[in-house]
This record gives structure tokens, C-alpha cells and sequence, in this order.
């Protein structure tokens, strides 16, 4: 027979379940007993090789040993995989592994290195294992007295992986490099952004800040506050109650916490508890140890979320157990050591989710229930350890090494071969004593509450991988947080509340990132979305709606016959070319009249036939604009008003010499007299012509769209091409009008019978008003207003010019024909 040396320093990490294909709940009874205040005890196994078969009745002695039942989990766990390997016929073929434990090997671990030399002493009966409760190991290893193989599991710590410092020492636990990452995933699930964190004042928690810090800032995540806190505890106690009221006075929600579940993080953490501090703590599985003590209520609906490194289900724990001892190992005592399989859909229809049936239920109710045991972190790694040592041992056998004497050069031969073990444990998960190889990490994620009658309740809502490509690593139980608290929904822990549609994000300066205010869209710009930097400007063709969110295609608009101004505009320009018509008719009916033969009555034909033009081209800017109508629009304008101006400059002229050839000593033959008018007409219009033929062959007018002029329209409109040719064409009227109100004016006062000079200087001067004043206006305004306006200047000058010559006349062929006589004026004119 010989016997095995190792030493386990058993860090306190909490309880991780195994991982299931379909979600299941679990339960624990509390203990009773608090020993917060209790010194730091640790327990002493005995691992001895034998060479007979050893049967599962063989613990039984050891395990009937009076102790705490947290300790006594430990020696089940070994015992199950020491039974395991003893039954296996590829491990350790004539070996079998055992282990002892004396009453009262459970003491302070302060007396544990004498407990070491006591047994070192005994050839057969040597230590191998180390239970204990706190995390002292550092200190321990120090000691000159402990050169003996560390096989640890508890949360990893980085110092520990110094194999310069301790190159004899394994870490079962994995590492936690992904954590972070897990977290800020969850994070981003829930849409938490403004997030509060708690940790060890130490190198353990700075790194872990360090890693979580790295990760919010690639995803717009948050502190809301940091709250280190120092390990030494008076320093502690002077700040405590700082730390309470940063935690009571922030917004967040949501706070992590992470580190030693002995420190003075647990203390404040309980403390925060008892004070009724309701915040959803996401924090890792070992912290569920905490909340389960002291009977705390978490009063926040949603409990606590822990992450917990997955590993697979050993299924078969609780039929080792119970088969040992069936009368002590009842459900109720294994609750009281680890946590308890639970059907997930055992809630009748009287609880709406399985919270409030575990509220109000009893012990009595849970023993009739289906349970299961579920290995914890702790055994887990023990499992894996005891593995990793038959299978160290194994290898060293096959190469008949076992010839090394005494117990130091044992453990070393044996470093050795455990250095360079790598196997696959019969769950199915891998592992590898060689640290230095980085492995994947997955995460399980628990919900966790405490209930009345010592009962608590933890449930799996999701998992976490690194296997997954990134943004696909995190996945959720819905249909599990709906059943479990009767919402998917998690509370919200946001700075600053979304920006919804129609409004965009404003940083102001000295806020955090994840710290804003909601500003409206500018006009024309939307956002579809919540909380976003720059809203977008809609298309031209496209407009805002009233909330922003969206753009709406414009209609499209012009100046029609079925609105009421175009119609109106119509009406107006067929009625006044209609009395046009009627003037002319009125004037070639009495053609023969003296006020009708006065100022030649040809040149009073042509200058009406050009105001019913210039009333009808108006037609041409009303309706639906295209190529044909956009370029007659200013080519009919500009031709007849040149016209129409022309014919008022040539019965201007006319009256100044028909006066010439009135005064004695003045010569003029009709001829003369008869022609000038007609010579007046056509260079006028010649050179107006000329005009829009430069205009048409350098820069035609061409339909266009104006999206700008009125909000939420697209008005089709005619553009001129060039705006220049267009102050052309309309300064030549102007010119036009100017000479011939400069030439009647002078004419005004001559002694001429039906002498219509004062009506064509007034007729010019408010055709002349009607433009000067059209041209400020219409430069100032846009779309279907210009159009309007354009419209009713042509009418307005038209009328102007109608109304003051030929009304007069009108007015004394119908209603006083008696005045019409040659005869008549020169009596009146001689008396």
C-alpha cells in the first residue's frame, strides 16, 4: 500500500449547477446556524492508495463523522469521485483510491501546519486534502513547511498563476477573462446602460475593473458610480457610510458586484441588504453564499442575477448519497448542502409564475415534489481534481516511475506527470492541468431569490459562450423569466431616458456618454429610431411629418382651374377679354364716329385685339406647366404687351403730329402722318422679337419643381431660364411705357378735339405703377405665389390700360351719343 500527498486549499466559491438541455429551477434549505463570526476552519482528508477493491460501503464510517454539513458536502464530493475512479478499469488497474477522515481534523487553519507534521510522521496515514471556509491560501503557501502539490478551486486568482512563485500549485477553477464580457453583453440584452459597481479594493478587483471598463466603452455602457472598497476594515468603516449614500442617491438599477465573499465587500454588501437597498445585483455565483445567509429578503422583483461557470450534469450524485446513508441523506438534509433539482412547471393554476408558488409554499409541499441533486462549483472541481490525480498517477505507473522513495520526491515525480495531464472527464467536459493553454469559457446566468420558511430559489435564464461569433454569444430564456417573475421585461437602468422618434441625442459637456438630452429634429429631418446622433433630412421630393418620424413623398401642386384662385384668375381673365371683345365690337360698329376716327382708329383696333391677348396669354399660367407652355408664357407676354405699349407710344405720336400739321409754317404730308404709326408698331416688336430669340437660344424657359417654397409641397412651375432675358423682356416694356407716358404727358394739353392724350398719360402711369410695383414683390416671392402674382400684374396693367382709354369713349358712344358730332365740339368750342 502506498499513499498519496496533496493538499487542496478549498477557496469558499458557491454553487454552480450543472448544465441541463431543458431549464430547471433549484432549491435550498437554509442553515440555521450563522458563523459569520467564526474563526476560519478548514478540514484535513487523508487520500490513501490501496490495493483491494473497495466497495461504495466503505465511506460510510468516514461520512457518519459529526461536522457541519457545508463541510460535509465536501467529503460526499470526494467520496462520489473516488467511488467513480475505483469503479473504472482504465484508471488505476489494482489501485484504488480512499480517503480518511479523523474526528476533530477540523480545526483553525492556523493549527493546520501542525496538523501537517503530525501526519508526515505516520508512514501510511499522510494529508492530502484541505477544506477551508476562507480564502487564506496565499498566506499559507508562504510557509517553508508546505511543500506539498496545491490542487485549489475558488474564483481564479491571478497571483496564484505565478509559476515562479508557486510552481507546484493548480487552480481547478477557470479563469475569468470573459466575464466582463459576459456582462456587458447581458447588459446590452436589457438595454442597461448606466450601470453602478462595487469590488475589492485589490489587485483581483482593479483587474477586473480594468477588463470591464475596456468592454462598456466599446458599447456605450456607463458607471454611474465606482465604489472601491478597502480591505482593511477600520479604513472601511470610516467610509462606509459613504458608500451607502453614493449607492442610495444614483439612478442606476443595476449594480455588479465582485469580489472575496470574505472581504469587506460582503460586509457592505449585507449591510446594503439589511438596509433594504432594492437594486438587481449581478454578481457571480459564489455571492449567492451571501445572500442565502441571515435570512435577507431581496425585495427587488427581479432578484439577483449571478454567472456561474457551466460545466455538464453529473446526474448520478444523489443515488450515490442516498444509497449511503438513506435514513440521514433525506431531501430536506441534501437542500441544506446544495442545491435541489425542481421541475419548472410544477405551478398550478392558482400562482401565475413560480416566484409566488415558491412564496407561499412549505417544506411540506417541496417533499412531494420530484427533486434531483445538482453538483456544486466546489464539487465540481474537487471531481476534476480527483480525475486529474488518478489520471497522473496513472501514467506514472505505466512508465514505472513508483520507484521513487520518500515523500517529497514523490509529489515531485508526480508534478511532473500532473503538469501534462489533459483528459476528458466522463461528463464530457475537457481538462487541462497545463495553465498556460487558454481554453473557451461559457457562462450559465441564475436568477436568485430568497423566500420566507429558509427556502430559496435559483433559476437558469441563459448562457454564455465564447464558442459563439461575437453579438451571438448570449443567449436568454425568455419563456424562463416570463414564467419565473411573469414579465420578460427587466426594469430599466438608463441615464437618461430614450429619445423617441422625431428627436436626436445632445451631449452636453462634462456628461457621460450614455448621458444626454433629447433635442427635436431641425426642420425636414426625421428619425425613425430611438436614440439616435443626427436626425436625416428628408429627400426634396419628401417632407417631415408633424412628429418627425418619418417622410412623407410631397404632392404635387401648381396653379389649377379647379382651386379657387386659378379659377377665379380664369374667370376674371376670360370675362375681362370677353368686354375686350365687346369694346372692339362697341368701336367697329361705330366706326364712322368722330371720338372712334379720332387718334386713328386703326391704331384703337390694334392696341384692343392686343389687351384680349394679353388677357387670354394669362390662360397659359394657370393648369398643369409643360415644355409647350413654359416657353409661350413669356414669348406671348412679352410680344403682346410690346405690342399693346407700342400702340399707345404710336397714338402718342400721333397727336403730336396731327398738331405739327396744324400750326402755321409747318409742313407734313398725310402720308407721312399715316405711316409713322406702323413704322413705331413694327420696330418696336422687332426689337422685342429680337429679344426672345437671344432668350430662347442661350436659355429657354423649362418646366422645373420648386420642393422648397411651401413645406410639404413640390409646386411644378415654369422656370425663366434666364432671369436675366426676363428683366430684359419686362425693362423694354418698361421702356416702352415710360416713353409713351412721357410723350402723352406733354401732349395733354393741346387743343384737339377728343384730344385722348391725359388718358394715355394716365393709363401708362398705372401700367407703369402695376410693374414697378410687381418687381420687388415677385422677387421676394416664390413657387405658386409668383405665378399668382404674375397672373395679376398682366391683368392689372391690362385693365389699367383698358379702362383709361376706351371706357371714357365707350361711355360717350352709349350713354351720350350727343357729344359724339365734330359739330357739336367746335360750337361748344367757338361759344
Amino acid at each position: 500500500m502506498f499513499t498519496l500527498i496533496f493538499l487542496f486549499f478549498f477557496l469558499n466559491i458557491p454553487l454552480l449547477v450543472s448544465r441541463f438541455t431543458h431549464s430547471r429551477c433549484f432549491w435550498r434549505m437554509k442553515q440555521n446556524k450563522d458563523k459569520d463570526g467564526d474563526m476560519v476552519t478548514g478540514c484535513i482528508f487523508f487520500l490513501i492508495g490501496v490495493e483491494w477493491p473497495v466497495k461504495k460501503d466503505y465511506f460510510n464510517h468516514i461520512l457518519n463523522i459529526d461536522t457541519t454539513a457545508e463541510h460535509n458536502q465536501f467529503a460526499l464530493a470526494l467520496a462520489f469521485s473516488m467511488d467513480e475512479v475505483n469503479r473504472n478499469p482504465g484508471l488505476l488497474s489494482n489501485t484504488s483510491l480512499v480517503f480518511d477522515f479523523q474526528e476533530g481534523g477540523c480545526k483553525p487553519v492556523s493549527h493546520l501546519n501542525s496538523l501537517v507534521h503530525i501526519y508526515e510522521e505516520t508512514p501510511d496515514i499522510l494529508p492530502n486534502y484541505s477544506c477551508q471556509k476562507e480564502p487564506v491560501c496565499i498566506i499559507m503557501l508562504s510557509g517553508p513547511d508546505w511543500e506539498v502539490l496545491h490542487l485549489t478551486y475558488g474564483p481564479f486568482h491571478a497571483i496564484l498563476s505565478n509559476h515562479e512563485q508557486f510552481p507546484s500549485l493548480y487552480q481547478m477553477a477557470p479563469k475569468d477573462t470573459s466575464l466582463a464580457i459576459a456582462m456587458v453583453s447581458l447588459m446590452l440584452q436589457f438595454n442597461w446602460n448606466w450601470i453602478g459597481l462595487a469590488i475589492s479594493d485589490n489587485d483581483q478587483g482593479i483587474q477586473f475593473l480594468s477588463h470591464l471598463r475596456k468592454e462598456m466603452e466599446k458599447n456605450t455602457v456607463c458607471f454611474a458610480f465606482v465604489n472601491m472598497i478597502p480591505v482593511e476594515m477600520n479604513l472601511f468603516l470610516s467610509r462606509a457610510e459613504v458608500y451607502y449614500n453614493q449607492i442610495m442617491t444614483s439612478s442606476t438599477n443595476v449594480v455588479i458586484i465582485y469580489g472575496d465573499t470574505d472581504s469587506t465587500l460582503a460586509v457592505s454588501f449585507r449591510r446594503w441588504q439589511s438596509l433594504g437597498i432594492q437594486r438587481i445585483w449581478v454578481t457571480t455565483s459564489q455571492w449567492d453564499v451571501i445572500t442565502s445567509k441571515k435570512g435577507f429578503q431581496l425585495n427587488s422583483s427581479h432578484g439577483t442575477l449571478a454567472f456561474a461557470h457551466h460545466h455538464a450534469e453529473i446526474s448520478s450524485f444523489k443515488i450515490f448519497v442516498q444509497t449511503l446513508n438513506p435514513l440521514k441523506y433525506t431531501d430536506e438534509y441534501l437542500a441544506s448542502l446544495e442545491w435541489m433539482n425542481l421541475n419548472c412547471e410544477l405551478s398550478d393554476s392558482k400562482c401565475k409564475t413560480l416566484r409566488n408558488c415558491l412564496s407561499n409554499a412549505s417544506l411540506q409541499w417541496l417533499k412531494v415534489q420530484t427533486l434531483d441533486m445538482a453538483f456544486s462549483d466546489d464539487s465540481y472541481d474537487i471531481y476534476n481534481a480527483v480525475y486529474a490525480v488518478a489520471h497522473a498517477l496513472h501514467e506514472m505507473f505505466l512508465q514505472q516511475a513508483d520507484n521513487w522513495k520518500g515523500y517529497y520526491a514523490h509529489c515531485l515525480k508526480l508534478h511532473s506527470f500532473l503538469r501534462k495531464t489533459s483528459f476528458t472527464n466522463p461528463v464530457g467536459d475537457r481538462v487541462n492541468m497545463n495553465q498556460k493553454e487558454k481554453l473557451q469559457e461559457e457562462y450559465d446566468i441564475f436568477q436568485i431569490w430568497n423566500f420566507p420558511y429558509d427556502l430559496g430559489l435559483k433559476i437558469k435564464i441563459g448562457e454564455f459562450s465564447t464558442y459563439f461569433p461575437h453579438g451571438k454569444q448570449l443567449h436568454l430564456y425568455e419563456d424562463m423569466i416570463e414564467q419565473s417573475t411573469g414579465s420578460r421585461q427587466m426594469p430599466h437602468s438608463v441615464c437618461s431616458a430614450d429619445c423617441g422618434p422625431g428627436f436626436r441625442k445632445i451631449w452636453q459637456q462634462g456628461m457621460a456618454a450614455c448621458c444626454f438630452d433629447c433635442s427635436p429634429c431641425p426642420q425636414n429631418e426625421v428619425s425613425n429610431e430611438t436614440n439616435v446622433d443626427k436626425c436625416v433630412r428628408c429627400p426634396e421630393d419628401q417632407y417631415a411629418n408633424r412628429e418627425q418620424n418619418q417622410c412623407i413623398p410631397k404632392p404635387v401642386v401648381f396653379l389649377d382651374y379647379k382651386e379657387p384662385l386659378g379659377m377665379a384668375l380664369a374667370l376674371m381673365a376670360l370675362c375681362f377679354s370677353a368686354f375686350t371683345t365687346v369694346v372692339l365690337g362697341v368701336f367697329v360698329k361705330h366706326h364712322d364716329t368722330p371720338i372712334v376716327k379720332a387718334n386713328n382708329r386703326k391704331l384703337s383696333y390694334i392696341l384692343l385685339i392686343s389687351l384680349i391677348f394679353c388677357f387670354l396669354c394669362t390662360l397659359l399660367f394657370i393648369g398643369h406647366p409643360n415644355s409647350a407652355t413654359c416657353v409661350m408664357q413669356q414669348i406671348t407676354f412679352g410680344v403682346v404687351f410690346t405690342v399693346a405699349i407700342s400702340t399707345v407710344l404710336a397714338k402718342t405720336v400721333t397727336v403730336l403730329l396731327a398738331f405739327k400739321l396744324t400750326v402755321p409754317g409747318r409742313r407734313m404730308s398725310f402720308f407721312q402722318l399715316s405711316r409713322a404709326p406702323k413704322y413705331i408698331i413694327t420696330i418696336c416688336l422687332f426689337i422685342q422679337i429680337i429679344l426672345c430669340a437671344i432668350w430662347l437660344q442661350f436659355s429657354p424657359p423649362f418646366i422645373d419643381t420648386d420642393p422648397h417654397s411651401e413645406p410639404g409641397q413640390i409646386i411644378i412651375v415654369c422656370n425663366k431660364g434666364s432671369v436675366t432675358a426676363f428683366y430684359c423682356v419686362l425693362g423694354y416694356h418698361g421702356f416702352l411705357a415710360l416713353g409713351s407716358f412721357i410723350v402723352a404727358f406733354l401732349a395733354r394739353n393741346l387743343p384737339d378735339t377728343f384730344n385722348e392724350a391725359k388718358m394715355l398719360t394716365f393709363s401708362m402711369f398705372l401700367f407703369c405703377s402695376v410693374w414697378v410695383t410687381f418687381l420687388p414683390v415677385y422677387h421676394s416671392t416664390k413657387g405658386k405665389v409668383m405665378v399668382i402674382l404674375e397672373v395679376f400684374s398682366i391683368l392689372a396693367s391690362s385693365v389699367g390700360v383698358l379702362g383709361c382709354i376706351f371706357i371714357p369713349k365707350c361711355y360717350i358712344i352709349l350713354l351720350k351719343p350727343e357729344r359724339n358730332f365734330l359739330r357739336k365740339f367746335k360750337e361748344t368750342t367757338s361759344s
